[in-house]
């Protein structure tokens, strides 16, 4: 058996293979158990790979390219239109083996392992975040059942745990008191975590040379940073600018026929929570420096703030593409300069 491109559909115990020669003519069909895998790669005669980008995909990638293979990860959406009638792992297997053969597909860079370790730290902070506020959404809830309330804001939570916490309150029963100290010390261990967390990024962002010079870029800072480094990984793969930030989803979602264009929201494609510190970063920027800016003044008495918010994340990836593009410092544009963009 030769064949020269081999799509491999992955899952978690049942894996299956589709291969074809150069001549487009079928060669293997076959299915495999996971334990298996690298065996049968190990006695094929090199080839192209192709898999769909999902959960584990750059693990095997690795593994198999450390046996001599190309491999190619595709994003699943440009996968679909490849496959025949039904869904079956017969048919995703042939569909990902069909579409990696194709001249203009686009194919999504494998991250490292040192990429992987570090996506997963900001995974375990966004989900020790969305705990805090659950727990801080808790303690509100129930002491406003008793009629004790403190304004908004997660730096006043502080008011209700000083409540919790004084034993002569007698707003509070003693029965609901135990309990509510349950959620205020699980509350300051998560905040605990998270500072430890943003800590080790702020440490990580110090030593590498693409972080500190992402992090001269008003509104892109340490977890920003790292996110962009570990997420993008080489900018190159991007032919512009431009490209990466519509590959965040930080471009109109277009409807056009006919010759005539129609834009509606952004697209929000790609990395939704990278998309999100960069809003965030946006939207900081906006608030501190929309006047002093004229390119902001300018873009704020035309568009409205949340559509200026999404305009400048889009200019921050575009400028984030240039730094780590080129290797270069971000140089602040003059006052000039800035009017003519806008």
């Amino acid at each position: 058996m030769s064949a020269a491109f081999i799509g491999l559909d992955l899952a978690k115990s049942v894996f299956q293979v589709h291969g074809v020669d150069a001549q487009g003519k079928v060669v293997v069909t076959k299915r495999l158990r996971r334990d298996a895998v690298l065996a049968f790669f190990a006695n094929l005669a090199p080839c192209v790979v192709g898999m769909e980008a999902c959960a584990g995909s750059h693990f095997w990638a690795r593994e198999i390219a450390r046996l001599g293979h190309t491999v190619r990860l595709m994003a699943p959406q440009y996968v679909k239109p490849y496959v025949k009638r039904q869904k079956n792992d017969r048919a995703d297997a042939e569909a990902i083996c069909e579409a990696v053969q194709r001249p203009s597909m686009r194919f999504v860079a494998i991250k490292t392992e040192e990429q992987q370790s570090t996506l997963a730290i900001h995974r375990v902070r966004e989900t020790l975040v969305a705990q805090k506020t659950q727990l801080i959404n808790a303690l509100r809830a129930h002491l406003a059942e008793f009629g004790i309330v403190a304004p908004q804001g997660a730096g006043k939570v502080e008011q209700l745990t000083a409540v919790v916490a004084d034993l002569e309150d007698t707003r509070v029963p003693v029965l609901a008191r135990s309990a509510l100290q349950g959620l205020v010390d699980q509350l300051r261990d998560t905040e605990r975590r998270v500072e430890e967390l943003d800590a080790r990024l702020a440490r990580q962002a110090r030593d590498d040379k693409v972080c500190q010079r992402l992090t001269t870029i008003p509104g892109i800072g340490p977890i920003t940073a790292t996110a962009l480094t570990a997420t993008v990984g080489d900018a190159t793969v991007f032919e512009s600018g431009r490209h990466l930030a519509a590959w965040l989803g930080l471009v109109p979602r277009q409807n056009s026929s006919g010759g005539r264009e129609r834009l509606g929201g952004i697209s929000k494609a790609g990395d939704g929570y990278l998309r999100r510190l960069l809003v965030h970063g946006a939207r900081a920027v906006m608030r501190w420096h929309g006047r002093t800016s004229p390119w902001l003044a300018g873009l704020l008495k035309r568009r409205p703030v949340n559509v200026a918010v999404v305009a400048l994340a889009n200019k921050l990836a575009r400028i984030a593409w240039a730094v780590m593009a080129r290797g270069e410092d971000y140089r602040k544009p003059d006052a000039t300069a800035e009017l003519a963009q806008g």
